[in-house]
């Protein structure tokens, strides 16, 4: 069983950033893949971005592509998020994610089995 904790969420202003961290704990070892989601307030959960573990391959959501970086650090157990030019939008709780290996895109929240507890990012005008 893989134990995720977030942290590393705070509040900024608009074009701000942040740095979010995942530490994964227990039977990290069988993911194949890591991943960052978030949901706002009123809408559903939504994929921000993954990796693959192995080849360290990254698939971004729309709403992150060309602000957030995806990067992990194997030998820590270590999944990051960094979010440049932040916006009032991008406040939600960001949940970590791992899962096993699927056929599907890792951006799809259901091929993942275990979830940390979340972290608030609140961007303010």
């Amino acid at each position: 069983q893989v134990q995720l904790v977030e942290s590393g969420g705070d509040s900024v202003r608009s074009g701000g950033s942040l740095r979010l961290s995942c530490t994964a704990s227990g039977e990290a070892s069988g993911s194949t893949r890591m991943g960052w989601f978030r949901r706002a307030p009123g809408k559903e959960r939504e994929g921000v971005a993954c990796i693959y573990r192995l080849g360290g391959s990254t698939v971004y959501g729309d709403s992150a592509k060309g602000r957030f970086t995806i990067s992990q650090d194997r030998a820590k157990n270590t999944l990051y998020l960094q979010m440049n030019a932040l916006k009032p939008e991008d406040t939600a709780i960001y949940y970590c994610a791992a899962g096993r290996a699927a056929v599907v895109s890792c951006l799809f929240a259901n091929t993942y089995n275990a979830w940390g507890q979340g972290t608030q990012v609140t961007v303010s005008s």
